[in-house]
């Protein structure tokens, strides 16, 4: 493992940290997608089925079922918390989340490394990832609002995907028969969604600061 995956893992951890702070902190999953947290849940669960047939390290077994668990547990609280589930934003968050899987299925049918069911589900996952986050940056555009841990968490999932576009660099140079192209191809859509979200977040910061400079 180079140390832009290593990066790239923390920096993904973290992302996940904050948004689990930002839901027991302030008992609130107000600006956070349910559908976005839904995908990211099933992304994991498809990924990781390699869990219950290859062992590659405690590290990587570990972080595993950290992303799992994690992503399970903020669905489960924005779901079923009595508290956090009334400041879900049920009206901001309309995506059609769904066409998202059945076209990152489809995809995952026809363009993959091998027709596997592991590699299947594996393709399925990489493409799901790369759109995941569509539900959260709409219902941001929608409220019109981004608070400071909502925010992080998303900056945070910005560079955990640049880290890893990174990584992948590296070892397209460092290993003779590294060919995860869909990986790559789907990391940069992911990133310049997020690319996106940055611009009109700096624009959307820098207006409010100078409306708060006094005359």
């Amino acid at each position: 493992m180079n140390i832009f995956r290593f990066i790239g893992d923390m920096t993904h951890l973290i992302s996940i940290l904050v948004l689990l702070l930002k839901i027991y902190a302030t008992k609130s999953c107000s600006g956070i997608s349910l559908k976005t947290q839904e995908l990211y849940a099933l992304v994991f669960l498809a990924r990781y089925i390699d869990l219950f047939t290859d062992f590659i390290s405690v590290y990587n077994t570990v972080m595993k079922l950290v992303f799992i668990g994690s992503s399970l547990a903020i669905v489960w609280c924005m779901r079923f918390h009595r508290v956090v589930r009334r400041s879900y934003d049920l009206q901001l968050d309309t995506f059609r989340h769904y066409l998202l899987v059945g076209v990152s299925f489809l995809l995952a049918l026809l363009i993959h490394e091998k027709f596997t069911f592991q590699e299947i589900f594996w393709a399925f996952s990489i493409y799901l990832e790369a759109v995941a986050i569509l539900p959260q940056l709409v219902l941001l555009q929608r409220s019109g609002n981004v608070d400071n841990l909502t925010g992080q968490y998303v900056f945070f999932l910005g560079a955990y995907r640049a880290f890893y576009i990174l990584n992948w660099i590296y070892r397209y140079f460092t290993e003779p028969h590294f060919s995860r192209w869909i990986s790559c191809f789907s990391g940069l859509v992911q990133t310049a969604l997020y690319a996106d979200f940055f611009y009109y977040y700096f624009i959307s910061w820098k207006t409010n600061a100078k409306m708060k400079l006094p005359a």
